[in-house]
């Protein structure tokens, strides 16, 4: 399909630099098939049915935003994946003033070798030292913000706090899994009241998230691959609940993204832990989940592609238009919509 068709107007005052406070404040525009309604994140419980499954993701961001020198030039460094103990594959700024086999100094203790240029224009990086480059990080970085937030505020310590969900636990992001961030102690109680499971995978989100989409054709697209794990215990609940008739609803794309990598054509979900690089885009057949709680995403972006995808292009279209004339707040720290298709279109 051509890029373009993904692309739409968004004012710049639509853009969240902070989150809802309290964090379940937020808005949540429900798509219910072609239907759509205008509820609060505080709403969910009623949106949903006894038996359903929320499924989150874990996953903790870390300071991953590094500023550095080689020599005399300025070297900024977002860290993206890990490729093993010492070394983590990162976008660099000035890239053109760094080569292989040379040293940037980020200051606090951490340096780290410009071991080998991918193809892509990245680096792997190889810290020095013996501490682990989690300890560094805490030190020397600080939290990787989205560019449309960063590029229009300074990260403070707020945000420390603020880009982190409750479920955070497993060290490895460096981007939010942001539809979680909506949630408190206080909503997971209603939920468990009105008889909705929850379950969590991890998925660590990569600084690719926020590459644009170069090509003018989703076919000619790369995307940027990401590691993830659903333990056995975990998929063997999963395909319960929707034995027993309830709905798996990822909370996030990135929990969605990975339950799809995890499916087998039969929509049985199997234990995983790899990489994917999964790209959704229309004509896609869902096979694990049947509902979706998410941010409102760019335009042009992988990640509208994929709820495209799910809801159907001019479905999405509307619900963004409707969003953008009611004053939804976009992006990371944003508002939410829960995305529930019709039961017949997911398997189609």
């Amino acid at each position: 399909m051509r890029v373009d068709a993904f692309d739409f107007d968004l004012p710049n005052e639509r853009i969240a630099l902070r989150p809802a406070r309290p964090r379940d404040a937020a808005r949540m525009l429900v798509v219910d098939g072609d239907e759509i309604a205008d509820a609060g994140v505080g709403d969910l419980p009623a949106w949903l049915r006894p038996g359903d499954c929320l499924v989150f993701n874990d996953t903790r961001v870390i300071p991953a935003q590094l500023e550095g020198r080689r020599g005399d030039a300025r070297i900024g460094a977002t860290l993206h994946k890990r490729i093993d103990l010492r070394r983590w594959q990162a976008f660099i700024r000035n890239a053109k003033r760094l080569r292989v086999g040379e040293t940037v100094d980020f200051g606090a203790g951490a340096a780290a070798l410009a071991d080998e240029r991918l193809p892509d224009g990245s680096f792997i990086l190889a810290f020095a030292g013996d501490e682990p480059v989690e300890v560094l990080l805490e030190r020397a970085g600080t939290m990787p913000l989205p560019p449309y937030i960063a590029g229009k505020r300074p990260t403070d310590d707020a945000d420390r706090a603020d880009y982190q969900t409750m479920f955070a636990r497993e060290d490895g992001a460096v981007a939010a899994p942001t539809a979680a961030l909506h949630f408190t102690p206080k909503l997971l109680e209603a939920l468990a009241a009105a008889g909705v499971l929850t379950e969590t995978l991890t998925l660590h989100v990569g600084a690719g998230t926020f590459l644009p989409v170069k090509a003018d054709d989703t076919e000619d697209h790369v995307m940027h691959a990401e590691w993830g794990r659903i333990d056995a215990d975990t998929a063997a609940r999963l395909n319960a609940v929707r034995a027993a008739g309830g709905r798996v609803i990822a909370v996030g794309t990135t929990s969605l993204r990975l339950l799809e990598s995890a499916a087998q054509d039969d929509g049985v979900i199997a234990p995983f832990a790899g990489d994917t690089a999964i790209f959704i885009t229309p004509g896609y057949r869902f096979k694990a989940i049947d509902g979706l709680m998410t941010n409102f995403h760019l335009p042009r972006s992988t990640l509208f592609m994929l709820v495209s995808a799910l809801m159907e292009l001019e479905t999405m279209q509307a619900a963004y238009a409707h969003a953008i004339e009611s004053e939804y707040r976009f992006y990371s720290y944003g508002d939410a919509s829960l995305l529930l298709p019709r039961q017949s279109d997911r398997s189609a």
